[in-house]
């Protein structure tokens, strides 16, 4: 087996490349003959007799030193062997030329040189430039070792990730550029040379399994635990036969999955039963009887679902016909909340968690259990535990002053005076109100309660 992929490669199309590059110079010499006719019929223009040299790429020089050596060997063109080797006439000689090619013959329609120049130019790279956009040197060199190591095209198809998702027909197009094609080969050639090495050795590792590398790994018995000695040992007994880039883990992980799709020699397949005894999937439902599924009935889970779902709905009904008394809207405190005040809010307790928003004239405080329910319940903002179930009352007078009474056990403290149980208060705008450790701020609507300030002084003296 060759170890060298890229050379193989190499030589395998500079044979081809050689005949291709002279018929390429017969034809650019044509043209070249073709031009200098057009050029007999036009005015004498002024230029310079030099010869600018541009520089030429590693590619160009390769087909001007096959140019050069398929000239020398011909030799037979009407012109000194020296002169065809890549050196430009002088002008005189250019006019000789012209004048004895134009006398006999009549010009014929040919392009313009400008235009020649550009089909000579966009003669085929367009070609070679779209397909090497599509196919990466690391894909090149994927494809090379995948066939060098199964000779099977559809086995790289089905086994090689490549960077792009390929056909089989794009797979075997793609293979037979690189051997036949000298320009697509040349130029892949090119950039696989200049792949830096840790890419090219994470390629190699890559490289499919051949079927004298799989025979070699049937070979460890499946009831066996061999380790990386085992495959060390196997790769130094058989050099020749595994890869370059195979390592003892890389056999040991195939030779795992060998064992575990019963690919080892001392692995045997159950066959499938033949004849009539072999069971599909319609006969097997049909063996199954339907009354057999169904289970029995439960009366007393279901009389349990009834009520529940009884209960369900009448907490759902009654919450509905609360909904109109709910008198304290709750919502939490973010970065960015919402201003305190609408047109429905009379004031706002705001803590340091949530706020509430008192939307009537009276509103409870407390700590809400399973068997009371009040307006604000002061647990959503921290622990309330030592809080009375009903703790106090905040009420909105006509006048527009609000009081807060003590109902519950602990003190009230507001802007750090106590309020003790069946005592009351007023509330002015930015009070602190304490309650067991928990603090708030007492925000009034001034707006909402100037004209409910109004409507009471109108009201009055009627």
């Amino acid at each position: 087996m060759d170890k060298d992929p890229q050379g193989l490669l190499d030589s395998s199309l500079m044979a081809s490349g050689t005949a291709s590059r002279s018929e390429d110079e017969e034809s650019l010499a044509g043209q070249k003959r073709s031009s200098s006719q057009a050029l007999g019929t036009i005015p004498k223009r002024r230029s310079s007799s030099r010869f600018i040299k541009r520089k030429k790429f590693d590619d160009e020089l390769v087909e001007s030193s096959l140019a050069k050596s398929s000239t020398r060997a011909k030799g037979a063109t009407g012109v000194e062997p020296g002169r065809c080797s890549g050196s430009e006439p002088s002008s005189s000689e250019k006019k000789k030329v012209s004048k004895a090619l134009s006398t006999p013959v009549p010009p014929s329609p040919a392009p313009a040189p400008g235009l020649t120049k550009r089909m000579k130019k966009s003669k085929q790279p367009l070609q070679v430039t779209k397909d090497l956009g599509r196919w990466k040197p690391a894909d090149d060199l994927l494809l090379i070792n995948a066939v060098l190591q199964t000779n099977d095209l559809t086995s790289v198809h089905l086994g090689v990730k490549f960077s792009c998702r390929f056909t089989l027909r794009e797979i075997q197009e793609r293979w037979y550029a690189l051997l036949y094609d000298p320009v697509i080969s040349k130029l892949a050639c090119q950039a696989m040379r200049q792949l830096h090495p840790e890419a090219i050795a994470a390629i190699q590792s890559k490289a499919l399994f051949s079927k004298a590398e799989e025979q070699l790994l049937s070979k460890v018995g499946s009831a066996s635990q061999p380790s990386l000695e085992t495959f060390q040992d196997l790769l130094h007994r058989h050099p020749d036969a595994f890869y370059l880039s195979r390592t003892a883990k890389a056999l040991q992980s195939h030779w795992q999955l060998m064992k575990q799709y019963y690919l080892l020699e001392d692995q045997t397949v159950q066959p499938l039963p033949k004849g009539d005894q072999v069971l599909n999937f319609s006969d097997a439902e049909d063996l199954i009887d339907d009354s057999k599924l169904k289970d029995m009935r439960d009366e007393v889970l279901e009389h349990e679902l009834t009520v529940a779902d009884r209960r369900q709905k009448r907490e759902i009904r009654q919450l509905e016909q609360e909904l109109h008394k709910w008198q304290v809207l709750v919502d939490s405190i973010t970065g960015m909340s919402s201003p305190d005040f609408d047109n429905q809010t009379l004031a706002v307790l705001r803590g340091r968690m949530v706020r509430y928003l008192m939307r009537s004239r009276e509103i409870t405080l407390g700590r809400a259990t399973k068997d009371n329910q009040i307006d604000v319940d002061l647990s959503l903002e921290g622990p309330a535990w030592k809080i009375s179930r009903k703790q106090g009352v905040i009420k909105l007078k006509n006048n527009g002053d609000f009081f807060i009474a003590n109902e519950g056990r602990r003190p009230i403290y507001i802007d750090g005076r106590p309020v003790l149980c069946g005592s009351k208060w007023r509330l002015s705008n930015n009070s602190v109100v304490e309650i067991a450790s928990l603090r708030f701020v007492f925000l009034i609507n001034q707006d909402l309660i100037t004209l409910i300030r109004a409507e009471a002084a109108k009201i009055t003296p009627q």
